[in-house]
């Protein structure tokens, strides 16, 4: 049974960039079934608007409008959309966050993954944002890329053959 997770736009971003870094990683996980990636138009309109920017198109070559495309259309044939993502969070360290914890609440995924460290502060509940969010989220972790990635390395005695190269 695969898992329910929402990516960021930077894990998209560093995926979009980079094929052996742990965000593309992240996107195997997707492909070999482990991982059901959600999203919303609105975080899409993000990941869009993110991946063309001429600033970063010039910057990266793998970002070029081709590829961009390809990436778009790969991304849309292994993600389902939610859509009526209620605002449920607010955050008013990091707004734009909120986004994202709303995306993953009403997807009911299990892992929201980013290395926003805005959001991987919300894990900490030594901090009265932290302790707040894990009371009313209580099954959503929040998790770096390669933090993630491990959840899905094998334990030991289990087969490993199908899993993700994070390096």
């Amino acid at each position: 049974m695969s898992q329910r997770a929402v990516f960021d736009c930077m894990v998209f971003l560093q995926a979009a960039m980079r094929a052996t870094g742990p965000a593309a990683a992240c996107f195997r996980l997707v492909d070999a079934g482990h991982v059901e990636l959600c999203i919303s138009a609105e975080s899409l309109t993000e990941v869009q608007e993110v991946l063309c920017r001429p600033s970063l198109q010039r910057r990266y070559k793998s970002l070029s409008p081709e590829n961009v495309e390809k990436f778009l259309a790969e991304v849309a044939r292994k993600t389902t959309l939610v859509s009526g993502a209620a605002s449920v969070f607010s955050y008013p360290r990091d707004p734009k966050d909120e986004l994202y914890v709303d995306l993953a609440a009403a997807a009911r995924a299990r892992y929201l993954v980013t290395r926003d460290r805005d959001l991987l502060d919300l894990m900490n509940d030594d901090t009265p944002e932290g302790k707040d969010f894990r009371q009313r989220f209580p099954g959503l972790m929040i998790v770096d890329p390669v933090s993630f990635l491990e959840q899905f390395l094998p334990k030991k005695g289990d087969d490993d053959s199908a899993q993700p190269n994070a390096s």
